[in-house]
């Protein structure tokens, strides 16, 4: 007789791998000064950063896919032994192309580990207390996103940068141990050919994208850029030819004909471009018009990670009262008063302001992308689970990557816009007024021109925020009413 899964160890287990991804992304930020003068690398610091999500966002549809081909346990264990590995290297790197190579590692184990843990817990616990464990895994997102400066400043000061990503390996062997003891698959997968054709396309045609996206922003190659979209269009065609002959596609071209699922996956990807506008910009903001201290400036955005996690807990039982629709226009309403509120505020605005807005923006976060991925999860059947999930988490590195670029388009557009205004004013002056440190070199009487400047900079990013709010909720009215009426699917991993 086979031996049932301890739900709670391996529940345990997720949230370890859950919280070595979180941290990663925001405390190795918090370190990337240290690493660039240890390594003298300050033209390839981007890179350690973009590697990492753009493995990550490659690689989580396959891996979704080889969840529910070959099952969700050898695929984990793959991903945290990955990740593992690729962190240990990268702890030991001697200069910043090892880093980078060593961070393309640990990216494609994030890819693995971030889908297939919450596949595991959607097969582990019935709809009805899904999206409560889903809530509280999101919720080490938001412990991340609050301890990681502070631990990784605490880390380059009294240990070594080097540790930053160490940490990862005794709470990586963890999470490995406990899944590879204790998680007991009950459900034979068919263990079909994999689609390497189809793999391939999609690989090249989503690398090529994210690049695209990432070089369009400022002073752009415009040679590169052309070849990048040209490889976009063939491998994107090249794709959709392979996956309609595959017997077992990578990703079914008829989760992307279903209607609510492709509406409800392209409001995630708003949602996240909205929170990367908001997170990114609003601590530039405090440090470049309110002239606070980066440190202090990091915890505007604090609210919103906290409230995100209350979000995920509490949207189930919003749906449940109100239904899908109803709640989804509920908080898009409060994200289009927060954008409003970030456009119309004045120059002069204090501080404690912004610690408003943060509480409304995180719990319409939370709320949004958590129902995104529960009733995306919910629409497939149990044999396509693992590809609804990677393919919500893919949306997500899609909405940041994309946006991003966007933002950083207009932004320097409308910076470049007004400088002309001002003779007596450069771009270099506007590179320093940023940092609310490196503004006390400027001329102090040149301060309230250049502030002025860069308020018009970073009012155009939350007037496209708010664009783009007006458009989810356009999609929410393509919802169609049985969202509320669908029937859940059964478990799949014996508990």
């Amino acid at each position: 007789m086979m031996k049932k899964t301890d739900v709670s160890l391996v529940t345990l287990a997720i949230f370890l791998t859950t919280f070595m991804t979180a941290i990663e992304g925001t405390i190795v930020s918090t370190a990337m000064p240290t690493i660039v003068a240890d390594l003298d690398g300050l033209d390839m610091m981007n890179w350690v950063v973009s590697i990492f999500l753009l493995m990550t966002a490659v690689s989580t549809p396959i891996y979704g896919k080889l969840a529910d081909t070959f099952g969700r346990k050898p695929v984990f264990l793959f991903g945290i032994f990955v990740f593992v590995l690729g962190s240990g290297l990268c702890g030991l790197a001697g200069n910043m192309i090892e880093l980078i190579l060593f961070r393309v590692i640990q990216g494609l184990g994030s890819g693995a580990v971030q889908t297939v843990a919450i596949i595991v817990l959607a097969d582990m616990y019935a709809p009805a207390l899904r999206a409560k464990m889903l809530g509280i895994n999101s919720s080490f997102w938001g412990v991340a996103s609050v301890i990681a400066p502070l631990l990784g400043g605490f880390i380059v000061q009294k240990l070594s940068w080097h540790w930053v990503f160490e940490i990862n390996v005794p709470l990586g062997i963890i999470a490995f141990l406990l899944v590879a003891a204790y998680l007991k698959e009950g459900v034979h997968y068919n263990h079909s050919k994999l689609d390497l054709k189809g793999t391939v396309w999609l690989s090249s045609f989503l690398l090529a994208m994210m690049l695209f996206f990432q070089k369009i922003e400022a002073n752009p190659d415009w040679l590169l850029l052309v070849t990048l979209l040209a490889i976009v269009v063939i491998s994107g065609v090249a794709f959709y030819r392979a996956e309609q002959k595959a017997k077992d596609p990578v990703l079914p071209l008829s989760l992307l004909a279903n209607r609510e699922f492709l509406v409800l996956n392209l409001i995630n990807l708003l949602a996240f471009g909205i929170v990367i506008g908001f997170e990114f910009y609003l601590p530039t903001w405090m440090q470049g018009i309110n002239g606070v201290s980066a440190s202090i400036a990091g915890f505007v955005v604090t609210p919103s990670s906290v409230f995100w996690i209350v979000g995920s807990f509490i949207v189930g039982n919003l749906i449940a009262k109100w239904g899908t629709s109803k709640v989804f226009k509920i908080l898009l309403g409060l994200l289009l008063l927060v954008e409003l509120g970030l456009i119309l505020v004045p120059i002069t605005t204090p501080f404690w302001v912004f610690l408003i807005f943060g509480p409304f923006a995180g719990l319409a976060f939370g709320a949004i992308t958590m129902q995104t991925l529960v009733r995306s999860q919910m629409m497939v059947p149990s044999d396509q689970i693992g590809i609804a999930t990677s393919f919500n988490t893919l949306m997500k590195y899609l909405g940041q990557t994309i946006l991003i670029a966007l933002y950083g388009i207009v932004f320097n557009l409308v910076i470049a816009s007004h400088l002309v205004r001002y003779p007596k004013l450069t771009a270099g002056m506007m590179n320093k007024v940023v940092s609310a440190q490196n503004a006390q070199h400027l001329n102090p009487t040149l301060l309230p021109d250049l502030r002025r400047v860069l308020f018009s900079g970073l009012k155009s990013v939350y007037i496209i925020g708010f664009m783009l709010v007006l458009l989810a909720i356009f999609l929410v009215y393509q919802i169609t009413a049985k969202c509320r009426h669908h029937k859940p699917e059964a478990a799949h991993v014996s508990s």
